[in-house]
C-alpha cells in the first residue's frame, strides 16, 4: 500500500462528519525546493492510530487546533481544494501552546471562506487573517452570542487565537473566540 508522509503540520480546524473526524492541517511540502505551504483534510476514523507526545496511544479526541503533528496518509486523495485523504497514523509532535489575544478592526470578510482580516491601530504590519470554524463562539458588545454573518467591516474585535500562524501574507490563524468591542 502506497502512503504519503507529512511532517510538522499544524492543525487549523477540526470538524465532525458522521462517524469520522475531519482534521485540516497546513504544512510545508519539502518535496520541491520552494517548500510551498500546503493544506490537507485528513479523515480520522476510529481505525486511525493516534500517538500522544508521551508515546502512549491516543484517540481522535486528543487532537486540537494548534497542535503540530506528523501523519501517514493514503495516496488516494480527492481533487478538492484542499485535498482530502484517509489518515492511517497521526503522531502528536507538539501540543497546543498558550493562546494569544489580538484587538483590531475588521477590514475584510470572506463569508464563503468563513474568515476575516483585521488591522491593529492602522499598522499594516499587524494585518492578520482569522479563519473562523463554525464552533467558534462570537459575542456582541452586550456579551450575547451572534452569528458570523453579523460581523461587518469596521467593527472593532478582540480575537483569542493560538500562537501559531502560517507564513503566508497576511499571516493566518484560527480564531478560538471573537468578541465585538
Amino acid at each position: 500500500m502506497a502512503v504519503n508522509r507529512i511532517s510538522n503540520a499544524t492543525i487549523e480546524e477540526i470538524s465532525q462528519d458522521r462517524n469520522n473526524t475531519i482534521v485540516t492541517a497546513v504544512y510545508r511540502d519539502r518535496r520541491n525546493n520552494r517548500g510551498e505551504e500546503q493544506r490537507i483534510r485528513m479523515v480520522v476514523s476510529p481505525g486511525t492510530v493516534v500517538v500522544k507526545m508521551d508515546g502512549t496511544r491516543g484517540v481522535e479526541a486528543d487532537l486540537s487546533v494548534g497542535m503540530v503533528i506528523n501523519a501517514i496518509l493514503s495516496t488516494q486523495a480527492t481533487r478538492s481544494i484542499p485535498p482530502q485523504s484517509q489518515a492511517f497514523f497521526i503522531e502528536i509532535v507538539k501540543s497546543v501552546e498558550e493562546n494569544s489575544t489580538t484587538v483590531g478592526r475588521i477590514v475584510d470578510i470572506d463569508r464563503m471562506g468563513r474568515n476575516f482580516t483585521t488591522i491593529s491601530d492602522g499598522d499594516f504590519t499587524s494585518i492578520i487573517r482569522f479563519n473562523v470554524p463554525p464552533n467558534t463562539p462570537i459575542t456582541n458588545r452586550m456579551g450575547r452570542n451572534m452569528d458570523f454573518m453579523g460581523l461587518i467591516p469596521g467593527m472593532r474585535v478582540e480575537v483569542r487565537h493560538g500562537n501559531f500562524m502560517t507564513a503566508s501574507i497576511p499571516p493566518q490563524t484560527t480564531a478560538l473566540e471573537v468578541k465585538v468591542l
